[in-house]
């Protein structure tokens, strides 16, 4: 019958425990990069569809004040389009330069 040893472990098992804790350690640090990994691909997604969005509503807004513009003769009405125009500008659906030309338009 072989002999067992009580108390602290010897060298086989110091080796043992510490391969177990980096192995743990190993496949923990693994799933946490494949979790942040897959949130990044998910943000990056939600960037990309609302950047589409937000390219379809300015192709919408610069084809609205054109057909506007050609319709209305009112200053209300004109006032009406250029408070429209800000509010587009300021929620960032139009940069500066496609606000600048949409004004234009409807001050011409």
């Amino acid at each position: 019958m072989p002999l067992r040893r009580v108390g602290r472990p010897g060298l086989l098992g110091t080796v043992a425990r510490t391969a177990v804790v980096a192995g743990t350690a190993s496949a923990t640090a693994s799933a946490v990069q494949r979790h942040q990994q897959g949130r990044a691909e998910h943000q990056h997604e939600a960037q990309q569809q609302a950047a589409q969005a937000q390219a379809a509503q300015a192709q919408a807004a610069q084809g609205a004040p054109q057909q506007q513009a050609a319709t209305t003769s009112g200053g209300a009405d004109l006032l009406d389009q250029l408070e429209r125009l800000g509010q587009l500008r300021a929620s960032g659906v139009l940069d500066d330069a496609e606000f600048a030309q949409a004004k234009a338009r409807l001050l011409a």
